[in-house]
């Protein structure tokens, strides 16, 4: 269908998601090898029973984010196109395929860094506060309705407007002693 590639498409949790991060972290760790100290499943395809949009998102932590060519390179070739960007500084952004709709996202935070943090303290609360999770599910649905007349735009101005939403999930997480530490990586 035309135009469907640039669709905000929020759809039904699936039980396959975790699975899927499993195969691609484990194509990743081939990839970068020792640089990768850590690769975790978050976003909202981490979030048992959350609808989402069917991209799976990847966080590669590693020693240091400077020089990016230490990884560019070797997630270049595993098929992933880094898009440039002001918060190169702290979480360098790429995804696959080359063009939308993407299947995969990785972010690269250095490790134990604040944006790993707030990353992983944000996927644990949700996961284990169904009604965080909800309000958070119900917010993406209105949005994917509302934004979907801004075709180009409707992936930024998404990502945009849940920021207030997870900023507050993020501040209450911390609050509460998260992110809890799963060092498996999941």
């Amino acid at each position: 269908m035309a135009g469907q590639e640039h669709e905000l498409v929020i759809l039904p949790y699936d039980p396959g998601w975790p699975a899927a991060f499993r195969l691609e972290a484990a194509r990743l760790r081939g990839v970068l090898g020792s640089l990768a100290v850590r690769i975790d499943h978050h976003g909202s395809t981490s979030i048992p029973g959350l609808a989402a949009k069917p991209v799976i998102d990847i966080q590669v932590s590693v020693a240091a984010l400077q020089p990016m060519t230490a990884y560019v390179e070797h997630l270049r070739a595993a098929g992933y196109t880094h898009v440039p960007h002001p918060d190169d500084s702290f979480c360098p952004f790429f995804h696959r395929p080359s063009q939308r709709p993407h299947t995969h996202h990785v972010h690269v935070v250095q490790v134990g860094g604040a944006e790993e943090r707030r990353t992983l303290a944000f996927r644990d609360y949700l996961r284990d506060h169904p009604g965080a999770a909800r309000e958070y599910e119900q917010l993406k649905r209105d949005l994917a309705v509302r934004l979907a007349l801004i075709a180009d735009e409707s992936h930024e101005a998404y990502a945009r407007a849940k920021t207030g939403f997870i900023e507050r999930v993020i501040d209450m997480a911390f609050r509460s002693g998260y992110p809890r530490e799963s060092l498996a990586g999941g």
